[in-house]
């Protein structure tokens, strides 16, 4: 039996289709994505979806940040989180769903205070070229229309339009 892909219009079995689970405890290498010490794993993604897997160990937290393209979803598996955004801070409860929209008001970071997990899920779109700003440090980073990295860097001051051109 397939299913039907309504973008594509072909008969594709369900086995084709990457899957994942959020509660095994498998995470991906050292890389440190939250800037803060929590475990990640990226879950399958589409070409304008993608969720992520956070586990944070009491006193663990994602980096404070915003996109300038793409829209962020958290969902609360496990625990009681700490949301900070740029109205302030109040803990979030298993089950909490929060979004975050482009530019400084999707300003946002998770914070584990308490003395047990946490386990959250990030589904984003995945809108590229893609920049993104980390208030807390001044940095912006930046990736092209394939999600490579261009560049990070601290803000500092600005150029001329046509500085350093012929």
């Amino acid at each position: 039996m397939g299913i039907s892909s309504p973008s594509r219009g072909d008969d594709v079995s369900l086995q084709a289709w990457p899957t994942g689970n959020i509660w095994t405890d498998e995470w991906e290498s050292d890389d440190d994505w939250s800037g803060g010490g929590a475990q990640a794993r990226r879950l399958p993604r589409g070409e304008q979806l993608g969720a992520s897997l956070y586990q944070l160990e009491p006193g663990d937290f994602v980096v404070y940040h915003f996109h300038h393209a793409s829209e962020e979803l958290l969902v609360v598996l496990r625990g009681r989180p700490t949301l900070r955004t740029s109205e302030g801070e109040r803990e979030l409860a298993e089950g909490d769903v929060a979004c975050f929209l482009r530019g400084p008001a999707g300003a946002h970071q998770i914070l584990n205070r308490t003395d047990e997990p946490v386990r959250v899920l990030m589904l984003s779109t995945l809108l590229a070229p893609e920049v993104i700003d980390y208030p807390d440090s001044g940095k912006t980073a930046a990736t092209d229309a394939d999600g490579k990295r261009l560049f990070r860097t601290r803000l500092g001051e600005p150029l001329e339009y046509w500085d350093g051109e012929g």
